[in-house]
């Protein structure tokens, strides 16, 4: 019984292994590159749709020449269009934070709290339109 275990590690050379593992990070990279350039392709904006249907029947009838050709001929925008892509999240981001942090609150109900401070003399009628304008906008 020991034997055949023994045996089985001897078939399998360390080498071999090796080049196995090799071979399945190198499929994985490949498959990180093939999506990488699907989703730039349906997230640039300035291409039409006939250009966008022909660029991905390209990638995935020929995957290899496909993607090689379009790393090689729209390469450059890809990292414009992922960094654009990035500050896009970013500023909705930061927009999200901000109308949480800011409360529930309406424009309504900050426009009907400004018209009380007015009223009973806390803001003139200046500090009033300059905070109704912030407001508004």
């Amino acid at each position: 019984m020991m034997a055949g275990y023994v045996e089985l590690a001897y078939d399998y050379p360390v080498l071999g292994v090796f080049l196995s593992v090799l071979w399945f990070f190198l499929w994985v990279l490949w498959l990180v590159v093939l999506f990488r350039v699907i989703i730039d392709i349906f997230r640039d904006r300035k291409l039409s749709g006939w250009a966008k249907a022909g660029w991905l029947l390209f990638v995935l009838v020929v995957p290899f020449l496909g993607v090689l050709v379009y790393v090689i001929a729209r390469g450059r925008g890809m990292g414009e269009r992922e960094v654009k892509h990035v500050q896009e999240q970013q500023q909705a981001f930061e927009s999200y934070v901000r109308d949480t942090a800011r409360g529930s609150k309406s424009s309504a109900d900050e426009l009907t709290a400004l018209s009380d401070l007015r009223s009973k003399g806390v803001l003139s009628d200046a500090e009033f339109e300059r905070a109704k304008e912030k407001v508004l906008h």
